[in-house]
């Protein structure tokens, strides 16, 4: 894996497995781990996307038979794992009145008990690694109150108290457990957003500017923090929720003067 990624071996030996992994910022996660030394499994509805050095796996986060075993799969492939990425997730759009019971269940089953199947799953062999790491994706939507993002909202703040109870939970056993926060991503998801707006221009151009910094943050960038936290450069993190968002959770800047 060559590229402007590709900064030094420091995952080598060490076993991956990342959770929609097939696009967007999965797929960066897991391009990253390759290009730092480590063996990557890339769990996904469509792991196609995952080509060589990465291993692909079809599972769906959504059913608990499925990723219990594409991650024994994948484990026995690669020889244990050393890293979970739990970054599967769905998009919802609306306010409470917008979305139905079903909904609800169909979203918190995916973002929320897709990383507890996924961990359950992973666990047996991270509590043998030497260096054991858990890194979920969550958002600046579980920290910061946005308009139509009702049940997202709420399954990321769920995925934010999880990972702080699991990092408490497995500490003793030598896991790490953090998460990112990134804010609005260049993804084909918000692509698709994008697409579907009255105005598709006129909306990436609030989506930039909702962010300090005036643009939307890459994948490539919440990979980078992703793979940090994976990495034993943060050997002495955990508990942690670590903010890509281009300063949107944390400043407050004043209109600019025209």
């Amino acid at each position: 894996m060559t590229g402007t990624n590709d900064t030094g071996g420091d995952l080598h030996g060490l076993n991956a497995v990342v959770t929609g992994g097939g696009s967007g910022i999965g797929l960066a996660t897991a391009r990253l781990l390759a290009a730092r030394g480590a063996h990557v499994a890339v769990l996904d509805l469509k792991p196609d996307t995952a080509e060589a050095p990465l291993h692909g796996y079809a599972a769906d986060v959504a059913d608990n038979a499925s990723v219990s075993a594409a991650v024994q799969t994948a484990a026995g492939d690669l020889g244990g794992i050393d890293i979970l990425v739990n970054n599967a997730g769905v998009g919802a759009i609306g306010t409470v009145e917008d979305n139905d019971d079903a909904e609800w269940e169909r979203v918190l089953g995916i973002n929320v008990l897709g990383m507890v199947r996924t961990t359950r799953a992973a666990l047996p062999y991270l509590r043998e690694s030497a260096h054991a790491s858990i890194v979920n994706t969550c958002s600046i939507a579980a920290m910061a109150g946005l308009p139509q993002r009702a049940l997202y909202s709420a399954s990321k703040g769920a995925v934010l108290a999880l990972t702080m109870a699991m990092a408490a939970d497995h500490v003793r056993e030598g896991i790490r457990v953090n998460c990112v926060n990134p804010g609005t991503v260049d993804t084909p998801w918000v692509g698709r957003l994008l697409d579907q707006a009255a105005d598709p221009v006129a909306e990436r151009a609030a989506l930039d500017g909702r962010q300090p910094m005036g643009r939307l943050v890459s994948a490539d960038e919440v990979a980078a923090a992703v793979v940090y936290l994976a990495s034993p450069a943060a050997a002495s993190i955990t508990g942690i929720a670590l903010a890509v968002d281009g300063g949107m959770q944390g400043l407050r800047l004043r209109p600019e003067e025209q």
